[in-house]
């Protein structure tokens, strides 16, 4: 039945196919010879009319209009295809083939381009007939206007003819491939009918049938396959009784497994009671010693964020930290449950592997949750693992979750320890202010990736620091970095200096020259100030951008690059792109990551940070003792506006440094421009001054408040008063309170 109902459906498909694809085909076919007849038409009433023009030129000129006449008739009787002709001019029609009058409408339905070219219009009459009419000017137009008209009729009939004979043979073909499609399945399908009723057979209960094969294609296969699985069933069944025997033996393993599930219990109590993840990991190990023979056994258990793992021995505990931390967690991964490795493929090299031959490694899950494993060193003849797996990876199923609540606790110390005392600088960029700590972040966080990044901020915040932070914190920081400042090259040379040359492209390319480009391949190429380049070359980077491929000027080659691009500016580009002065597609591609820096006056708590250390740099390098500067100083330093911003403040402690005769800095020493701005209006608020001094010497001090108090002179309650005041509280406080 089932065979029958597949052979028809076969049929049908291929029924179905050589039918759509012949129709497809003579459409096809008929449509292209179709068009093919009308470009022939047309190319016909051109000639026809180009040479008829030219021979009706001189009766016109001299105004022989029977002469004219007999030129038109014969033209028509020559020619089966045309319709009709006549000749206009001046709103005169000087000849024309018809029997009757001619339509009015036709006069006005065409007329020629212009004095030297024709027009070509398709032209239906009130009967519904289908005409090509050509208007082709005579003698440029001065002598008229030649009016031709082909009839369609014949060329559709050709086309209808083609049409009805490829039908003819889709048929002719539907019915061959119809024959021939069913002696093909009726002679595949025939061992599948055989097997069928094989298999009806077993199915009303006769188990004794067997299948003879009866080839060896695919229907052959499948009987040898089906017949091999009873066979299987058969002797299943007789291995059934042979299972019941070893009820016993599980009652057995039962009971040891109650016993384990015990001393689980005891062990997920005792976990369930300790706060720190040394403490539980201490525990484990002592209550697995007692369970296996082998001593070296090793807890690793990952933090929060899976960079970081920690390792617990009998002798040590230490954080790790590296590239093995990934190879570890997909080795894990792997294991659904313990697994046996040599030591020379386990991903970490540990001293407790020393005298191991194996290790064997039991993940350590929470839910789904990879938490870490436990590792145990088993040295050649070991066998104490092998008796006791079970137990084991039932403890620590049992004690992860007591686990994830001390790697939580854990990380919420760190994250307490982390804001008690924000990082003052990160790969040569210094600042604790807080919007420095969220540019600390999203370096740390893109400089894995590839993506491009634009980097924007006033003159003098450092953009070239925080791209060359990222570079150094990237998987190509051992490559090069390219820094290419687009406002020092005229448009003219930077192009070539970004792409290249080939020798002789231009005057003065006496030999070959890589661009930046090209030099930074494997590396990251800064483009500072970006805004300044022209719109040519910004077409060239776009497509740099998007294909990462390169020419050299004069060259026709493409070169692959591998390059990261990080763009900065002091320009809004947004702006630019708003006034066609900047490429939207190109500031879109630059600005996949944006980094903002914020101006030095918005991050006036890193004034004396960022002083000091300039402080301390110059004074090495002009070797002189200068260790602090005085209040004044300082004064000056935070009140000033900096549009330079960091720059400008570099510059200006290198000019007190220079300047300087004493262990400290003056006002005096400090440029003009600081100090005239500092007898002004400076803009900042007494008391700001006052509650930044505050919080600078309870920094120095390490948040003590009365050795605080006693360096400024003031009593502890005063202290207390302008500390509530001025809302200043310690940040392990803050910290506390956030959380």
């Amino acid at each position: 039945m089932g065979s029958t109902s597949l052979s028809k459906r076969l049929i049908l498909i291929i029924a179905a196919i050589v039918i759509v694809s012949g129709i497809v085909i003579s459409l096809v076919v008929t449509h292209r010879y179709r068009t093919s007849l009308f470009q022939v038409a047309i190319a016909q009433s051109e000639n026809i009319a180009h040479s008829l023009a030219l021979e009706a030129a001189e009766s016109i000129l001299i105004n022989d209009r029977v002469a004219l006449q007999k030129l038109l008739d014969y033209q028509k009787k020559s020619n089966p295809a045309v319709a009709y002709l006549f000749i206009v001019n001046n709103h005169q029609v000087l000849a024309h083939t018809f029997k009757e009058i001619l339509p009015a409408d036709l006069i006005a339905a065409n007329q020629p381009k212009d004095g030297i070219h024709g027009r070509i219009e398709k032209i239906i009459s009130t009967k519904g007939e289908k005409y090509l009419d050509v208007a082709w000017p005579i003698f440029e137009g001065k002598a008229g206007v030649l009016r031709l008209g082909i009839f369609e009729k014949p060329y559709l009939e050709q086309a209808f003819t083609l049409w009805y004979q490829m039908n003819l043979i889709v048929i002719g073909i539907l019915i061959i491939s119809l024959v021939v499609a069913h002696l093909f399945i009726k002679r595949i399908t025939s061992p599948l009918k055989e097997l069928t009723r094989t298999v009806e057979k077993i199915n009303n209960g006769d188990d004794q049938v067997r299948i003879i094969p009866t080839g060896k294609d695919e229907v052959g296969l499948l009987a040898v396959s089906f017949s091999n699985m009873l066979k299987r069933i058969s002797d299943n069944t007789r291995k059934l009784k042979a299972y019941s025997s070893r009820l016993k033996d599980k009652n057995i393993e039962l009971a040891r497994a109650h016993r384990q599930t015990r001393t689980s219990f005891e062990i997920v109590k005792e976990t369930g009671a300790l706060l720190r993840l040394d403490e539980i990991l201490s525990y484990l190990i002592q209550k697995l010693e007692d369970i296996v023979t082998c001593r070296q056994i090793l807890m690793l258990v990952f933090n929060g964020s899976r960079d970081s793992l920690f390792i617990h021995s009998e002798n040590r505990m230490f954080d790790f930290k590296g590239e093995n931390i990934g190879r570890l967690q997909a080795y894990l991964d792997a294991l659904k449950h313990h697994g046996f490795t040599e030591k020379s493929d386990f991903p970490l090299k540990l001293m407790e592997f020393d005298g191991a031959r194996k290790i064997v490694s039991f993940p350590l899950r929470h839910g789904a949750e990879l938490l870490g494993a436990l590792c145990i060193a088993c040295p050649s003849g070991c066998q104490c693992v092998t008796k006791e797996l079970e137990v084991i990876e039932l403890i620590l199923n049992q004690t992860a979750s007591s686990i994830v609540r001390a790697v939580a606790h854990g990380d919420a110390i760190r994250d307490l320890q982390e804001k008690a005392g924000l990082t003052t600088g990160f790969s040569g960029i210094i600042g604790k202010d807080s919007q420095m700590q969220i540019i600390y972040k999203l370096i740390k966080d893109i400089c894995v990736s590839d993506a491009t990044v634009l980097i924007q901020g006033e003159s003098g915040t450092g953009k070239e620091l925080v791209a060359r932070a990222i570079h150094d914190n990237s998987p190509r920081k051992d490559n090069p970095f390219m820094v290419i400042n687009c406002s020092a090259y005229p448009a003219t040379l930077l192009e070539s200096e970004l792409f290249g040359y080939e020798k002789g492209s231009f005057t003065g390319a006496d030999k070959k020259k890589p661009g930046r480009f090209e030099l930074a391949d494997g590396g990251t190429v800064f483009l500072d100030e970006i805004g300044e380049i022209d719109l040519s070359a910004q077409v060239k980077l776009l497509r740099v951008l998007q294909a990462k491929r390169i020419e050299r000027i004069g060259s026709s080659h493409t070169l692959d690059i591998d390059v990261r691009i990080l763009a900065a500016t002091n320009k809004v580009l947004l702006d630019q792109v708003k006034t066609g002065q900047f490429r939207e597609d190109l500031y879109y591609r630059l600005n996949v990551i944006p980094i903002n820096l914020p101006p030095l006056r918005t991050r006036r708590n890193d004034i004396p940070l960022l002083a000091r250390h300039f402080l301390n740099d110059f004074a090495t390098q002009e070797n002189k003792k200068i260790q602090r500067f005085t209040s004044n100083a300082m004064r000056a330093l935070l009140g000033y506006a900096w549009p330079g911003n960091v720059r400008e403040l570099k510059n200006s402690v290198e000019h007190a440094v220079v300047l300087a005769k004493d262990e400290q800095i003056y006002f005096s020493d400090l440029p003009l421009s600081l100090r005239q701005k500092e007898g002004k209006a400076s803009g900042i608020r007494l008391k700001d001054i006052e509650r930044q001094h505050l919080i600078e010497a309870l920094e120095a001090c390490n948040w003590n408040k009365k050795a605080a108090a006693d360096n400024l002179g003031i009593g502890r309650s005063t202290l207390y008063v302008k500390l509530k005041k001025y809302h200043i509280a310690s940040p392990s406080q803050g910290s506390s309170q956030s959380l």
